[in-house]
């Protein structure tokens, strides 16, 4: 008897027939058109998923990306909120379900979901996507305008991701107070660029002007201890390729490193990590130097070597984006 396929396994099998029929000069064309508006620092307030071969061309460039982003920005909420499990979940902006697939991997049963989108296309194409999912099956997929008039029922998350920078900085600050308006729960995830992460600051500072706490990926809920300008907070989630996505992405590589910034915040207490690796470990002989965000609101970097004993081979095995020192470790 085959072991049951994973959420990623899921919906890489689900995405697998969707480039079926459709001209790989037509492919690669709307996925370069997709890079171009998706990194790009002009907002635009349409749709930018037009027709159902830009959705597939989408759906096979960003969903096992943004996957994989989303779900490692709620694995860090997780840890920050051991007890929690959402009893509903709001996708705004979520075009062909991404978000969704992560929440369904993180917390198992099945809840409410409501998928959000200005992109008919979008949401057809998610909608069918979703059948291959059992916890998305009864998902309500709804074309809704997201800015300024956005507005949202009551609900434990709302999640937000790869949307912000497709809004006006108005629209922005609507679409974040309306999710910190309807949920206890909200993350908000970016490209890991310095314009992603700068939407994301902006985001969190919203989401403590209304009340909630930062559970991850901040130590703390104050300022940011990095100066405007200067460096951005991003970290990495690793993706593995189906062949499907090496063909559209144009890469031989079986996997990419996604780069992202978050914030994951809710209304209730969390208890966030007592210092997150903000770089790459750096493994030197008999030492590893961790560039580290502490909960007194600095930057620091710390020399593990192996007179730490365990701490030491935590550190060896520590990642770009985990908390420290590891639950149960002492520093």
């Amino acid at each position: 008897m085959n072991a049951p396929l994973s959420p990623a396994e899921t919906l890489r099998t689900a995405l697998a027939g969707l480039l079926d029929g459709l001209p790989p000069r037509q492919a690669a064309g709307a996925v370069k058109r997709l890079i171009a508006n998706y990194r790009g620092s002009t907002p635009t307030d349409a749709p930018i998923l037009r027709d159902r071969a830009d959705v597939a061309a989408y759906a096979a460039y960003r969903m096992p990306t943004t996957f994989e982003a989303v779900r490692s920005a709620l694995e860090a909420f997780v840890q920050a909120a051991p007890a929690w499990v959402p009893a509903s979940h709001v996708d705004v902006g979520g075009g062909t379900g991404a978000a969704t697939w992560a929440v369904s991997a993180t917390w198992d049963g099945i809840r409410p979901v409501t998928v959000l989108d200005w992109a008919e296309p979008a949401l057809a194409l998610g909608r069918e996507i979703a059948a291959a999912n059992p916890a998305l099956r009864d998902a309500r997929w709804q074309r809704t305008r997201i800015g300024a008039a956005l507005t949202l029922d009551d609900t434990d998350l709302v999640t937000v991701s790869y949307v912000l920078g497709e809004l006006t900085e108005a629209d922005r600050a609507s679409v974040v107070d309306a999710a910190a308006a309807a949920a206890r729960a909200v993350v908000v995830v970016e490209p890991g660029t310095p314009d992603g992460y700068a939407r994301v600051i902006e985001a969190r500072d919203r989401l403590i002007g209304a009340g909630f706490h930062v559970a991850a990926p901040c130590p703390h809920s104050a300022a940011c201890p990095i100066v405007p300008g200067t460096d951005w907070c991003h970290f990495s989630a690793r993706v593995s390729r189906s062949s499907l996505h090496r063909q559209v992405k144009g890469g031989s590589l079986a996997y990419e490193d996604e780069k992202f910034s978050y914030v994951a915040a809710a209304r209730f207490p969390v208890t966030p990590a007592p210092a997150r690796v903000v770089r790459r470990p750096q493994i030197r002989k008999g030492q590893v130097l961790l560039d580290l965000c502490e909960a007194d609101e600095q930057l620091r970097r710390r020399t593990v070597t192996k007179r730490h004993g365990d701490l030491y081979k935590a550190a060896r095995d520590a990642d770009w984006g985990d908390a420290w020192p590891p639950h149960g470790s002492h520093a």
